[in-house]
């Protein structure tokens, strides 16, 4: 008996949160090594400031 055929047997779940937490992983890595990081930190605080009324 094969992989799927016990797969569909068992009715087992597939963890798709599993692989949309390693797609998610993998983009905020990718925009880490592009030093996107950096710039939405610095829109982060300039909205922090704009809200308090200090910018």
């Amino acid at each position: 008996m094969s992989y799927w055929q016990i797969f569909r047997k068992k009715k087992i779940e597939f963890p798709w949160w599993l692989v949309g937490t390693g797609i998610g992983a993998a983009f905020l890595m990718v925009g880490f090594f592009y030093g996107q990081l950096e710039e939405i930190y610095q829109k982060a605080i300039m909205i922090c400031l704009e809200c308090i009324g200090i910018g």
